[in-house]
């Protein structure tokens, strides 16, 4: 195998972990929801990202072939990820779930609680 392929797997594996760290470390310090939102979907699946886009480098390197299923699973990761959060923090909005003080754009928070009905 060839040191030039050695050093990109290498490198995409090393910035996929230390992404996959600074979202892991991120959804454990963040101080509300919806900042530790920001974590997993962004930072998580960059690193995902990385380490799948790594092993479809390798695999195709090593046995000469494209393997389609890491690429799936990448692209598969990409859309859905942005979509999950956005229903995790409308669901939250509705739950009216507090937070911090200086988020910015409270007045947008306060728009959104007076569209919604009453909570029970």
């Amino acid at each position: 195998m060839s040191v030039i392929i050695e050093i990109v797997v290498m490198v995409l594996l090393i910035i996929g972990g230390l992404f996959l760290l600074v979202g892991s470390i991120g959804l454990a310090r963040l101080p509300d929801f919806f900042t530790r939102l920001h974590a997993p979907t962004k930072a998580t699946t960059m690193g995902i990202g990385c380490i799948l886009i790594a092993s479809m480098v390798l695999l195709a390197a090593t046995q000469q072939i494209l393997s389609v299923h890491e690429l799936m699973i990448t692209i598969f990761l990409f859309i859905t990820a942005p979509i999950t959060a956005h229903m995790l923090s409308k669901a939250a909005l509705h739950q009216r779930l507090s937070i911090m003080e200086k988020t910015r754009n409270q007045h947008l928070v306060a728009f959104a609680e007076k569209r919604q009905p009453p909570k029970r």
